[in-house]
């Protein structure tokens, strides 16, 4: 009887690696996190509001340009597979081959566009890994699951 790994191997054609699509997956949780500014000429300051403006969606948090560049640089059968991927998560599709091919045939803008007008991105992101068997426990327990510890370097 032959043993076989509890989770299988990516697809040879997904194209990213563990590290980012956990970086995203973050990025893509906190992205949906963000409120709309409650009163932006309300004077206060971060003692007085508790830091409450952190989690708001304004020019100057950098959740949503992060999320945006860390999509935006990977290559185009990266986004296509982020497409699939996602479309899997949320239960689109069953297998990964039929995503896939429908993602490379979208034809409607930018991926992160996209990608971050999708409510509860990141769940379906890893819902989606979970199911090609690729498990980013790892990953999680590195820091990257945890906002404050995020040192990805870059723009």
């Amino acid at each position: 009887m032959a043993v076989r790994d509890e989770f299988p191997e990516p697809p040879a054609d997904f194209g990213i690696d563990r590290e980012t699509l956990a970086y995203i997956i973050l990025k893509a949780r906190a992205y949906d996190e963000l409120t709309a500014p409650d009163d932006p000429d309300d004077g206060s300051d971060a003692a007085d509001d508790r830091f409450v403006r952190a989690l708001e969606d304004t020019r100057s948090n950098p959740t949503a340009h992060e999320l945006r560049v860390a999509i935006g640089e990977l290559d185009a059968d990266a986004q296509i597979s982020l497409v699939a991927l996602m479309w899997l998560g949320r239960g689109d599709y069953d297998l990964w081959k039929e995503a896939r091919r429908a993602a490379g045939e979208r034809e409607e803008g930018p991926a992160w566009r996209y990608l971050m007008g999708e409510p509860l991105l990141g769940d379906y992101l890893e819902d989606g890994a979970a199911q090609l068997g690729i498990d980013l426990a790892a990953e999680k327990e590195d820091g990257l699951g945890d906002p404050d510890l995020d040192t990805r370097e870059g723009d």
